[in-house]
């Protein structure tokens, strides 16, 4: 089995692009402090929308839906699921509370992480929660002519559990000593976690949950308040090609994580910088229709009404659907579609 030591990192020369890119999450995530303090009523409502959208987002990725409106009945917990993959999205619902509201008390370890993984199939049919694989996995790609070829070979399953003890041992050691930027470290924490896959199934929505949870314990509460998942969602080949870049040599131990830091951390920012234009939105002093009329100058291109109220959670539906109407009419924007299918344009973006 190859080593784990993020002792290293200290070690490696981070190019300027990496640098730029932790120095500028860092005076975020002061600014975001001093908002906690300001705005806990407007902040809180940021935080029922990052669940559900993180809830949808994490588990789309692989594939597991359900109807918009069933997800937030089992996001409030005010139905139960009804089928496979909707027993799979309140399991992931249950564990992302769980961070949210214990990450303090979830230590980095290998048991922890296998009851997080139990929690997340505790409804589930599989029989899976809760153990590490006990069969070879692959990363495997198809190409056009519908051939299946190996990508990526990971660790055989009787090195698994040695492995991830191996990475929060290290992570663990080297987070207390201080030698390595906190965002670095996470970041090439879950690289690995995604080389070696030690489930047979959940390994995407776990690294996903434990990056949340790596984050909190570090001080990055960003993940409350803006969905992480939705950003790695709508960049979803981004994600991949990121980790794709960073696997030759891995098994060896020479890979170079560099890629995948780089992506991690220009997600982490992204939300960042989000978080802070939903906070203006959300701060109350602005009249609906000037909140939502700001609103509509971040957009680029189409965009919804759905996607106003995730912008403006200080207002209510109505009063979205009043202000877009008054928009419409005063020539700002423009409306295409009808019924479901409605979307709007800024009328600046139209020639």
């Amino acid at each position: 089995m190859r080593e784990f030591d993020y002792q290293k990192l200290a070690d490696k020369s981070w190019d300027s692009e990496i640098l730029g890119l932790v120095a500028q999450i860092h005076e975020y995530k002061g600014r975001q402090e001093l908002f906690i303090r300001q705005k806990p009523v407007e902040l809180e409502k940021l935080v029922e929308i990052a669940k559900v959208q993180s809830t949808e987002a994490s588990n789309e990725i692989e594939g597991i839906r359900t109807s918009v409106t069933r997800l937030k009945q089992l996001c409030a917990e005010k139905t139960t699921p009804k089928n496979r993959d909707e027993y799979e999205i309140a399991g992931y619902r249950d564990v992302l509370n769980t961070i949210h509201e214990n990450y303090e008390y979830i230590p980095i370890n290998k048991n922890y992480i296998l009851q997080l993984h139990r929690d997340l199939y505790k409804y589930s049919e599989k029989g899976i929660g809760g153990e590490f694989k006990r069969s070879q996995n692959h990363i495997i790609a198809t190409d056009a002519s519908g051939k299946s070829m190996i990508l990526f070979a990971l660790l055989p399953p009787y090195e698994t559990a040695p492995a991830v003890e191996a990475i929060c041992d290290s992570y663990n050691r080297v987070r207390d000593n201080q030698a390595v930027d906190a965002l670095i470290l996470i970041s090439a924490f879950i690289h690995d976690f995604l080389c070696f896959h030690p489930f047979s199934d959940g390994n995407g929505r776990m690294s996903r949950l434990l990056t949340t949870l790596l984050l909190y314990r570090s001080g990055y509460f960003i993940g409350r308040y803006i969905s992480l998942e939705s950003k790695i969602a709508k960049g979803k080949g981004r994600y991949y090609d990121a980790l794709s870049a960073c696997q030759d040599g891995w098994s060896e131990g020479k890979d170079d994580p560099t890629t995948f830091v780089k992506y991690l951390l220009g997600t982490i920012l992204a939300a960042y910088r989000d978080f802070e234009d939903r906070v203006d939105l959300a701060g109350g002093k602005l009249t609906s229709l000037e909140a939502v009329r700001r609103a509509v100058g971040m957009r680029i291109g189409k965009f919804t009404k759905n996607d106003i109220l995730e912008q403006c959670p200080g207002i209510g539906r109505a009063s979205v659907e009043n202000a877009l109407k008054k928009l419409v009419e005063s020539g700002e924007i423009m409306r295409m579609g009808s019924a479901r299918a409605t979307c709007y344009v800024r009328a600046d973006s139209v020639k």
